[in-house]
């Protein structure tokens, strides 16, 4: 089967004058979060009451911590961060479609329900630089992605700290990007992909101005005062590869270093200077690197750049980045279309049917799961199917696979089917939502209940 890729993709075959171009909003977040249990309420973080939601979230936590019992749980499950995220998210509709943790260091990705068939090829990946590259406290996590056919690439880092160690910062965000690959023909390193978002806790600083003129700035506002000796600021003037990436004014207060539970900067015998240690850059391909950039382009427009302050559990205050993507979509259509034959229930046995729309390399690894309505990851499945072992009929157009009745949730509920591709790392179809219906044992199980009668 043919394997999906930018350049040679069934959607863009025909002529590209056929596909308007579309906007898509992306709400990023970095914050370290310096050890402290989640907090109460995102809504803040997240601009839950924006009117215009999101597409895309992509969160970036540092010091995400975990005691020694902690940890060996976190291994088996999500981490408290991750579960905060996905019990808020969910419900509005999003799901996680990536995640990847090294040791403190965290990314998660959440996507509308309705772009996950065109969110594709899905890879993490991971990059040591702590104690002599052995230890995880330090370094880069990344997600890769095809997002309607165009490459994406988050890297969320935690460098080296103190003021000092600008240098050893940017070796190790070069180590980083050296040492990173990906199994994707058309995006091998961080480099090649259309669109590279770098953030996190970068811990760059502000030298030479001393402590009193800093935080008179900040008193006034007059932050581009300090942007001058900002070091990652005065480094993009003289390193080529920091040159290629962009990043909005720090029109705002520094966010690091804070009392805890407080919004007061560093009143501890050390009094550190505040800095903009959190920071969320791009980098868009420079145009004419592949044909294909001429003909579908992806333009980025940064819509706001700003630290919240509503949070003062960590040292640092979280930055939040707002962008609005325009593509072409390279995709159209899903790779799979399913459904589920007939009325399902406990009481009988049921089958999936599923056909494909466009060729793609499956796997017997491949798999179909239910899930109820507002699930929030792909491993929140009620139960699953192996496509292959499963199948019990197929034609030129149509799959079915079976599924056991003893599988399937006896008080039911709405629910919808996905289809899971292992070769591709994602969900490639997903069905409309439909109705599993109560069991006939648990509605009189229910009407015992409501009667205090005997069962018979």
């Amino acid at each position: 089967m043919m394997e999906d890729n930018e350049e040679h993709n069934p959607d863009t075959t025909t002529s590209n004058e056929n596909y308007a171009k579309q906007s898509f909003r992306l709400h990023m977040v970095t914050w370290n979060v310096a050890t402290a249990d989640p907090v109460d309420d995102l809504a803040s973080l997240l601009q839950l009451g924006s009117p215009r939601s999101p597409d895309l979230y992509v969160i970036g936590l540092q010091e995400v911590y975990s005691g020694p019992v902690q940890l060996v749980a976190d291994l088996a499950f999500d981490d408290g961060w991750s579960r905060l995220f996905m019990t808020t998210l969910a419900p509005l509709g999003y799901l996680k479609v990536s995640s990847i943790r090294m040791q403190g260091l965290l990314i998660l990705v959440f996507s509308k329900l309705d772009h996950v068939p065109f969110i594709r090829d899905i890879q993490s990946t991971f990059t040591r630089t702590g104690i002599f590259g052995y230890w995880g406290n330090k370094g880069g996590v990344s997600v890769r992605l095809s997002f309607y056919g165009h490459s994406l690439c988050f890297l969320n880092c935690h460098l080296a700290a103190h003021m000092q160690n600008a240098t050893e910062r940017l070796d190790e965000f070069e180590h980083i990007l050296d040492t990173q690959t990906f199994e994707s023909p058309q995006a091998p390193s961080i480099l090649d992909h259309r669109l590279v978002f770098w953030f996190g806790d970068l811990n760059f600083r502000i030298q030479d101005h001393g402590m009193h003129f800093v935080r008179s700035c900040i008193e006034n506002q007059t932050y581009q005062l300090l942007w001058s000796k900002e070091q990652l600021t005065m480094m993009k003037k003289k390193e080529p590869i920091l040159q290629e990436f962009e990043e909005g004014p720090l029109d705002f207060q520094p966010t690091y270093k804070f009392d805890r539970n407080s919004h007061v900067y560093d009143s501890s015998g050390k009094k550190r200077k505040p800095a903009w240690t959190d920071r969320i850059l791009w980098r868009l391909r420079p145009q004419g690197g592949k044909d294909q950039d001429l003909e579908l382009p992806l333009k980025i427009r940064q819509e706001s750049y700003n630290s919240d302050m509503t949070y003062s559990i960590s040292d640092h205050k979280p930055v939040v980045g707002l962008f609005t993507l325009e593509l072409k979509k390279r995709q159209q259509t899903p790779l799979v279309q399913l459904y589920p034959e007939g009325d399902w229930s406990a009481d009988m046995d049921a089958m999936v049917v599923y056909s494909t729309l466009q060729a793609f390399p499956s796997s017997h690894w491949d798999w179909v799961g239910l899930f109820k309505v507002g699930f929030s990851c792909v491993s929140d499945y009620i139960t699953y199917a192996w496509v292959k072992d499963d199948e019990v009929a197929s034609s030129e157009e149509l799959v079915r696979v079976y599924v056991s009745k003893w599988e399937i949730p006896v008080l039911g509920g709405e629910c919808v089917l996905c289809y899971f591709s292992s070769a591709l790392h994602c969900i490639i179809g997903i069905s409309q939502p439909f109705k599993v219906h109560m069991s006939q044992v648990a509605v009189e199980e229910g009407l015992v209940a409501e009667t205090g009668l005997p069962r018979p």
